[in-house]
C-alpha cells in the first residue's frame, strides 16, 4: 500500500518531466525518423537551451524571449552540426559528437561555472515542479501546439521534401531536391525543439547544470521507440506518430519513478535506460528475422498440404 501511494505521488511530477522530454524526443524524431540521421548533439544542445534560458532570466530577460532566445542557440548548434556533415564531409554520427564536446566549452562559458540557480519563487517562470498540475498543462498545450505546427510543416512541399530526403536520398537527388541543405535544416529544427525543452526543463528544476544533458539522446530514443510501439499499432498518420513520441516520454518518466519507488539502486537507472533502447530497437529486425520466417513456413506448409 505504501509503494502505491508512493508511485500515485510521485505521478504528476512524472507526467511533467515526460512532457519535457517528449518535447525533446520530437526533435530526436526529426533526424533519427525522418531524416535518418544519427545525431548525438542533442546532448550538448539540450544544456545550451538550459544555459540561455536561465542566464537570460536571471538577468532580468522576459521567459518567452530568453526561450524565444535559447530555441535560436539551439538551432545554431543545429547548424554547425549540418555544415560539419555536409560542407565537410564528416559522417552525421561524429559531426554531432564534436559538436557536443565544443557546447560542453560553450554551456560552461554561458553558464558561468558548473550550474546557475533559476528559482521559481524569484523569477517569473511558466512551468516549476513548485505548481505541478499547473506545469501540466502548460505543458500539453505547448506540445499540443508544437505537434501542430510540425504536422502543418510536414504536409508543405518543402516539408515533404525534407521528408523524401530521409526515405530516400538517391531518388530525392534526382528528383532535383537540395538534399544537404534539406538535411542542414531538419538538423537545425530538430535541435532548437530541444533548446527549447531544455529552456523548460530549467525551468522546471530550478537550475540550469552543465550536466543537464547528459544521456538526453538515450531518453530522447526511448520515448520515440516506446511511443511508436504503442501508437503503431493505432494509426500510421504522421500526427499520431507525434503524438505517440511525446506519450513516449510520459510513459518512459512513469516507469522511471516505478523503479525509483521500487528503491532500486540509482547507480543502474542510466543502463536499465540504454537496455530499454537496445531492446526496442532490436524488436522489428526480430520480427522481420525471426516471425517472418515462421508465417513463410507456415504459409509453405498450409500450400503443400
Amino acid at each position: 500500500m505504501d509503494l502505491l501511494e508512493s508511485i500515485l505521488n510521485a505521478l504528476p511530477g512524472a507526467v511533467a518531466q515526460g512532457l519535457i522530454w517528449g518535447i525533446m524526443a520530437i526533435g530526436v524524431f526529426i533526424t533519427f525518423k525522418i531524416l535518418d540521421v544519427a545525431d548525438l548533439t542533442v546532448d550538448g544542445s539540450i544544456c545550451t537551451g538550459m544555459a540561455v534560458c536561465a542566464v537570460l532570466m536571471t538577468n532580468g530577460v522576459n521567459v518567452w524571449i530568453a526561450m524565444l532566445c535559447a530555441m535560436l542557440a539551439g538551432m545554431l548548434a543545429g547548424l554547425v552540426t549540418g555544415i560539419f556533415h555536409t560542407f565537410m564531409g564528416i559522417p552525421a554520427i561524429l559531426a554531432g559528437i564534436l559538436t557536443q564536446l565544443m557546447l560542453w566549452s560553450v554551456n560552461l562559458k554561458i553558464l558561468g561555472g558548473a550550474n546557475l540557480a533559476l528559482p521559481a519563487r524569484t523569477y517569473d517562470v511558466l512551468v516549476t515542479l513548485l505548481r505541478t498540475n499547473q506545469s501540466i498543462i502548460v505543458l500539453v498545450l505547448f506540445t499540443v501546439v508544437l505537434v501542430m505546427l510540425l504536422y502543418w510543416f510536414f504536409g508543405t512541399e518543402f516539408g515533404s521534401a525534407v521528408r523524401a530526403t530521409g526515405c530516400n536520398i538517391k531518388m530525392s537527388k534526382a528528383q532535383g531536391i537540395n538534399t544537404d541543405f534539406n538535411k542542414v535544416f531538419g538538423l537545425i529544427l530538430s535541435n532548437g525543439i530541444v533548446a527549447l525543452s531544455g529552456a523548460l526543463l530549467a525551468q522546471y528544476s530550478g537550475s540550469a547544470d552543465i550536466n543537464g544533458g547528459r544521456g538526453a539522446i538515450v531518453i530522447g530514443l526511448a520515448a520515440v521507440i516506446i511511443g511508436e510501439a504503442v501508437i503503431s499499432k493505432i494509426s500510421k498518420n504522421f500526427f499520431v506518430h507525434l503524438i505517440g513520441v511525446a506519450l513516449g516520454g510520459i510513459i518512459y518518466y512513469i516507469v522511471y519513478q516505478v523503479v525509483i519507488c521500487l528503491k532500486v539502486d540509482t547507480d543502474f537507472l542510466k543502463m536499465l535506460s540504454a537496455l530499454v533502447v537496445a531492446v526496442f530497437l532490436a524488436v522489428p529486425y526480430w520480427k522481420t528475422k525471426y516471425f517472418s520466417k515462421k508465417k513463410q513456413q507456415k504459409k509453405g506448409a498450409a500450400s503443400n498440404a
